[in-house]
């Protein structure tokens, strides 16, 4: 990677991974496009533009005035959302899909997207569940994720497009603020900590979902983006994990940092039903195998690093 376009770059991955990619290849070789413009750093850092990922033209203009080799496409509707509004999600995340594949099949551009747990469903084996295994997911994202994983799949087998991608679990991180995912109560549960003391989960206990914290997210993206082609039997998408909880288990973490924390319930039935759906934990030795996964925070670690960024900021808002 040289040149690198990011769509989708205020959200929650693309906010942290731009300002991670801009430290490695230079400020000037990241552009970074969103649909919205804002006063957040990345705007002002290096190249910023504004970008309707359904706008195939305009996509196409700032990779090419840019020169870019590497296009990064985030810009999606995440699960909750995209289940409340299932006609938009279909219309951004495959549109703007098939929109940043085009591009980067034109310009010949290394491409990357992210997948997600979500692209599994009911009938995938909840444990451990392999790289290859059945997906008949039953939620529009979960489609779209799918969906998207063949799509990309096919303009690697069709037009020789390097397309790479990964099958994210929920992304913890004391940066960005959650932004309609399904794993959302495990960013709110820190903020809730270090604000109130307390949290009340929309997920139910005992509901165990994949987990990951933002650094190991942002790290595998690079790692598997300059691994060597060669190595790479599956491309889209690596199943990746850190850690495999529930909301007790991130309560009695948390505890261990603050002792009076409490911990309740409000089932979401909506959010529950597609939890219910995704696996309890999945197996990443593919990735371990064939570009050198290792995830470095597991469930303590991420807990204590997470609460000392977040009470750093309660401090300085009192100061």
């Amino acid at each position: 990677m040289k040149r690198i376009l990011v769509t989708g770059a205020l959200g929650q991955i693309g906010s942290e991974l731009v300002a991670k990619l801009r430290e490695i290849y230079g400020n000037d070789a990241v552009v970074a496009t969103d649909l919205r413009s804002s006063a957040h750093e990345i705007t002002r850092t290096g190249p910023f533009e504004l970008l309707d990922v359904t706008n195939d033209k305009a996509m196409y203009e700032i990779a090419k005035r840019y020169q870019v080799d590497t296009i990064i496409h985030l810009a999606a509707l995440l699960s909750a959302t995209a289940e409340e509004k299932p006609l938009l999600a279909w219309n951004l995340n495959m549109g703007g899909l098939m929109n940043a594949l085009e591009v980067a099949r034109e310009l010949k551009c290394q491409f990357f997207t992210p997948s997600s747990i979500g692209a599994f469903g009911p009938s995938t084996p909840k444990d451990n569940t392999p790289q290859d295994t059945i997906q008949r997911p039953n939620t529009m994202y979960g489609v779209n994720k799918v969906s998207g994983e063949l799509l990309c799949d096919y303009y690697f087998h069709k037009y020789g497009l390097d397309t790479r991608g990964l099958r994210f679990p929920g992304l913890i991180s004391y940066v960005t603020p959650p932004g309609g995912g399904t794993t959302d109560y495990a960013v709110e549960i820190y903020y809730a900590a270090v604000t109130q003391g307390k949290y009340t989960s929309y997920i139910a206990k005992g509901t165990n979902m994949d987990m990951m914290y933002m650094p190991d997210a942002l790290t595998a993206i690079i790692d598997l983006m300059e691994a060597d082609s060669s190595r790479l039997t599956h491309r889209n998408s690596f199943n990746v994990t850190a850690m495999s909880v529930d909301p007790e288990a991130i309560a009695a973490a948390i505890r261990k940092e603050i002792p009076g924390f409490t911990l309740d319930y409000d089932v979401d039935p909506k959010r529950q039903a597609i939890a219910d759906s995704w696996p309890h934990s999945i197996d990443a030795s593919a990735a371990k195998a064939e570009w050198g996964f290792r995830a470095r925070y597991d469930l303590d670690a991420m807990t204590k690093d997470m609460l000392g960024h977040l009470g750093g900021r309660q401090l300085l808002r009192k100061a």
